[in-house]
């Protein structure tokens, strides 16, 4: 991620230099298909937001429709992390006490490598799914900017996470988190690796394992602290200096991080409209029980028959 500035989005010419398969026909094609969906905000969607969404369904036209209507219709149910979802005095406190920083080295993968860790350690001021709507907001905009990554490695710093934070980590927020992070988000995640585990790392294991498809869970690495087992995956060199890498300083991150989304506060304005309008869906409106009660498997596979 560049210094803070005003995001352009990312041109859609080295988009298709970038050689991911998806082609202007595949995105007229979506385009074609959304003008056939009154609750979506198709008016609203660029020609990357389509991009993003074929190229993380495997080029697979299907099942790119079926994300791009979950990935907006959880953007308008999900409330606690979507609703309003503008920069306010509460952004700037949570991004005092979060720091969700994209990193400048790619994973051995070729995957982008996102790092999230508590800067203050008071569980009293810990608010789970405020810490969660920043890390969205941060990835959107990174995404914006770079447009498609070959997946996505998630890094969680738990240096400061302690066993007082574990019952603010509530159920509903962290499966509807989980839900979103492998079913509609516009990336694939590749790796989520929990970094600096504290004796305690198998209760928040209990909680988070339920919630994960066999593809993730596959994925999911745990590294004890002063463990380098993070090498195999990604140049540790570039984990911020906190986390003993010779990265970006925390503090310097969290100051960049609040005057990127001041500057940026037009691009979740604009954003913040993009939502479904359930009265105009075809058939019956979509509910919260009808994505935890209703749906069956997944659509976003890992391999796409």
């Amino acid at each position: 991620m560049s210094a803070p500035v005003v995001v352009k989005q990312f041109p859609l010419e080295k988009e298709y230099a970038k050689k991911t398969g998806v082609t202007p026909e595949d995105v007229a094609k979506l385009r074609a298909w959304l003008a056939t969906q009154p609750h979506l905000p198709g008016e609203l969607l660029t020609d990357l937001d389509l991009v993003l969404a074929y190229h993380c369904c495997q080029q697979s036209a299907e099942v790119s429709k079926q994300v791009l209507d979950l990935h907006f219709t959880l953007k308008t149910l999900f409330t606690n992390f979507f609703k309003d979802r503008l920069v306010t005095e509460k952004t700037f406190a949570t991004l005092s006490m979060v720091c969700t920083v994209p990193l400048k080295v790619s994973a051995h993968n070729d995957s982008a490598v996102f790092y999230c860790r508590l800067t203050d350690a008071d569980a009293k001021k810990f608010v789970f799914h405020e810490c969660v709507r920043v890390a969205l907001m941060t990835l959107d905009l990174w995404q914006e900017e770079e447009g498609t990554w070959p997946g996505l490695e998630i890094i969680f710093d738990m240096r400061l996470f302690s066993l007082q934070h574990l019952p603010k980590v509530d159920l509903h927020t962290l499966q509807q988190f989980l839900y979103y992070l492998q079913e509609a988000m516009l990336m694939r995640v590749t790796g989520l690796h929990f970094i600096n585990a504290p004796s305690f790392i198998d209760k928040l294991m209990m909680l988070i394992k339920p919630f994960l498809k066999k593809e993730l869970l596959e994925c999911l690495f745990i590294h004890q602290i002063g463990a380098t087992t993070l090498e195999k995956h990604l140049p540790m060199d570039g984990l911020p200096e906190e986390a003993g890498g010779k990265g970006i300083s925390l503090s310097k991150a969290t100051e960049d991080l609040k005057e990127r989304f001041q500057l940026n506060k037009d691009f979740f304005e604009r954003e913040n409209k993009r939502r479904v309008v359930e009265s105009r869906r075809p058939g019956r409106p979509k509910t919260i029980s009808d994505i935890f009660g209703g749906i069956e498997g997944s659509f976003k596979k890992l391999d796409i028959d």
